[in-house]
Formats: structure tokens, C-alpha cells, sequence
């Protein structure tokens, strides 16, 4: 489809529509995307591919680099999906691809349902952690041994979408040693750095409450993912968790009375 600049009369570019598979189509265009002129033309082509060619959706893949291209994408309707890794081969080098998708039945982005869930596709999703900080009566922090690492952990995990942290904390209980126990608080607000692998994410620290140390023997360990249950003290942690752990927790069971504002498991100072 060529598209035209109505005031001057010459053609500006092309954008057009080709079927991948049954129902789906992927729009490609030759325009100037710095315009409105590329905004509108794929405003455009979508309701005919909907409308009259009768296709279910519509697929855009841009090079992540060309901020420009994908605006145009966005701003005409189109959710970000993710990114391909290494799927282009452009000049001899192997470059990501960015996938913009759109349904038939997506809330139009001039409604605000429909613009709302496009923007929410293009900002950051941060994971949330959230683990239960349990004590006994001298003092000591309860850990799992995990199937999965060698550093012991605290209990609880990350959070599940549409999952508030402290119900995703009792839920891990209850998954992990098979019992939830109540939540008295917060203890600490920790942001974490990439590591190995991780991307970052935001943890939240619960208080489990003290109990007697004979609490470990009515726990049940999955036997999966938890393979064991053990009480440690604050100053013998070094080489048994994390070094995060081994920063906060000492710090925790020092003053478990306090909200400790931490960055990477150190306190952050104004």
C-alpha cells in the first residue's frame, strides 16, 4: 500500500501487511517514522487487515535500536511482547528483535483500557521477592537447605503475578515447610542488584515472630525444593548463606524492632 502526503501529493513510503501463518499478519513499512504520517498509515492498515482481510492479529518486529520505529508501533496500538535474542542478521552481525503485537479484539489505543495496556507492555517489570525472616528463643534464624544451590536460604520466593508479596510469603510457607506462620511485620525493604544470571528485584523481608526452637520438628520440608530445616546463628552465617544474607541478616536479628531500608543488604544512609 503506498501512502501519500496529501498536502504536497507525492508519494512519502509503503506499508503493507503480510501473512505468516493462518489469521496472522506482519506489518512492515517504509516511512518516515520521525512523522505522524507513519502513525496514521498504520492506524490505518490495521482496521483494513481486521475489517476486510479478517485477520486475528497483527505482528510489528523492529530492531530495539530504532526508537523511532518503535514508537510508531506503540503509538498505533501495539503491545510489546519481548525480544528476540540474536534473531536478525544484519550486515554479518547477529542483532536482537523487538516484537509489538496487537489482537482484533485489543481495546483500541485511543480508548484508555487500550492505551493503558499498551503503556503497561512498554515499562519495567521488576520481580518481587518476598521470604520470612523466623527466629527462636536464642536468637537464631530458621534456613532452608534448597535443592537448587549449595548457600542456605530463608523461606519464601518470588511472587506470582497479581500476587500481593505477604500472601505470596504464606504461600511459600505453605508450600516450602508446610506451615504458614503468621506475619508480624515487615523487617526490611531490600533492593537487589544483577546477579548471576538474575535480573534485578525488589525483596521484601517479613518477620516470622520468635518461637521455641522445637518449632522445626511440626515442619514438613517439601522434600523437593526443600530438602532440610535448621536454626543458625547470627555470627556463624559467613560461608552457609549468601553474601547478601550474610550482610542483612546479622543486621536483622541484631534489632529485628526496626524497618531496615537496605540496598544490596546494606542499610541505605541519607
Amino acid at each position: 500500500m503506498a501512502v501519500f502526503d496529501v498536502e504536497n501529493g507525492g508519494p512519502v513510503g509503503t506499508v503493507e501487511v503480510r501473512r505468516t501463518s493462518p489469521g496472522v499478519g506482519l506489518v512492515v513499512w517504509a516511512l518516515d517514522s520521525s512523522t505522524e504520517v507513519a502513525q496514521r498509515a498504520l492506524r490505518l492498515l490495521t482496521e483494513y487487515a481486521f475489517d476486510r482481510l479478517e485477520l486475528d492479529r497483527l505482528q510489528v518486529e523492529v530492531d530495539p535500536e530504532l526508537h523511532a520505529s518503535a514508537r510508531v508501533a506503540i503509538r498505533s496500538g501495539f503491545r510489546r511482547e519481548g525480544v528476540l535474542r540474536g534473531a536478525a542478521l544484519v550486515d554479518g552481525e547477529r542483532r536482537d528483535v523487538a516484537v509489538y503485537g496487537m489482537r482484533v479484539d485489543d481495546p483500541r489505543p485511543e480508548t484508555l483500557t487500550g492505551w493503558t495496556a499498551v503503556m503497561d507492555s512498554t515499562l519495567p517489570k521488576k520481580r518481587v521477592i518476598a521470604h520470612v525472616v523466623v527466629r527462636d528463643t536464642s536468637g537464631r534464624v530458621l534456613l532452608c537447605k534448597v535443592s537448587y544451590k549449595k548457600d542456605l536460604e530463608l523461606p519464601g520466593g518470588v511472587v506470582e503475578p497479581d500476587e500481593d508479596p505477604a500472601t505470596g510469603a504464606i504461600r511459600e510457607m505453605r508450600e516450602e515447610i508446610g506451615v504458614a506462620l503468621p506475619l508480624l511485620g515487615v523487617l526490611a525493604i531490600d533492593w537487589l542488584p544483577r546477579w548471576e544470571g538474575w535480573g534485578d528485584a525488589v525483596e521484601i523481608l517479613y518477620d516470622g515472630g520468635m518461637h521455641d526452637p522445637t518449632l522445626i520438628d511440626r515442619l514438613q520440608p517439601d522434600g523437593f525444593e526443600i530438602r532440610g530445616l535448621s536454626w543458625h546463628a547470627a555470627d556463624a552465617l559467613d560461608g552457609l548463606v549468601s553474601p547478601l544474607n550474610a550482610r542483612r541478616l546479622p543486621l536483622l536479628l541484631a534489632d529485628p524492632s526496626r524497618l531496615y531500608n537496605l540496598r544490596a543488604g546494606l542499610p541505605i544512609s541519607s
